[in-house]
């Protein structure tokens, strides 16, 4: 019996297992991201995080222990290199697993496994919207209260500049809940809000190849995506007409209409 070993076999045998997993480990840190099963990226972060740590700290002991695990010398030269600098300042968490649905044959989920300091379209994206998003807090402090002067209130008030209707009249609506569309996910619902498509008018009123390019820049494997429907679920989705929407959808697998 199986009590309390939480550890997934994968359906082999130990020494396959290792080897399977030092491969897949390797493959990580030179390519910096691969595309595998669910299953196999789960066991596969358990195995890279804690060797990640150790490069964290370049030892002679930690090179001969990282070597029993990778034992590979352009893996370790990578690792105590350019991998090493990249996540000297994280604590931890040095993979992000995003996933990409099933595979079609044996229907088995598929997923994106990555080292998070690595995906420069992402650290792009946040370090350019903390760059332009400003915050201001002001202080709630006595906002119940009211003074016990009466000549402060209009002291108070003659400070404030007049709020411009025209203006606020004019600010744009939050984003829309794209992952609403057949075939957006999260992570791509994101990508499209990186670049610039958050509402379902302009995803109605975006070109095939906008949208493309959006995935294209985000790796190949995003690039795999049918996007021909998403223009008209998103204008179904804009003019409130969901029951046409679920009708569409129901025709549709991965975001294209079945033959």
């Amino acid at each position: 019996m199986r009590h309390g070993k939480k550890d997934n076999h994968l359906s082999r045998t130990h020494s396959h297992r290792e080897a399977m997993l030092q491969n897949m480990a390797s493959s990580l840190i030179l390519h910096k991201r691969i595309e595998t099963t669910l299953a196999k990226a789960k066991e596969l972060r358990k195995f890279v995080e804690p060797i990640l740590t150790r490069a964290k700290d370049d030892t002679y002991q930690n090179r001969r222990v990282v070597f029993q695990s990778l034992n590979d010398k352009e893996t370790m030269k990578e690792l105590f290199g350019t991998v090493a600098d990249k996540i000297a300042s994280r604590p931890g968490g040095y993979t992000r697993i995003i996933k990409l649905g099933n595979r079609l044959g044996d229907n088995a989920e598929t997923c994106l496994i990555e080292l998070v300091d690595f995906n420069e379209l992402l650290l792009s994206a946040v370090a350019e919207k903390a760059a332009t998003t400003t915050k201001t807090r002001r202080s709630r402090r006595g906002s119940g209260t009211k003074s016990a002067d009466a000549t402060s209130a209009p002291v108070a008030t003659s400070t404030e500049a007049p709020v411009d209707e025209a203006s606020v009249a004019a600010a744009p609506a939050a984003g829309d809940d794209l992952t609403l569309i057949e075939g957006i996910g999260p992570k791509i619902a994101e990508l499209l809000n990186n670049g610039g498509i958050t509402t379902f008018t302009q995803l109605a009123d975006a070109q095939d190849e906008t949208v493309q390019q959006v995935l294209s820049e985000a790796g190949s494997s995003f690039n795999v995506h049918d996007a021909t429907s998403w223009n008209e679920q998103a204008a179904l989705a804009r003019d409130g007409k969901l029951d046409e929407l679920k009708e569409l959808q129901d025709r549709l697998k991965g975001g294209k209409e079945e033959q």
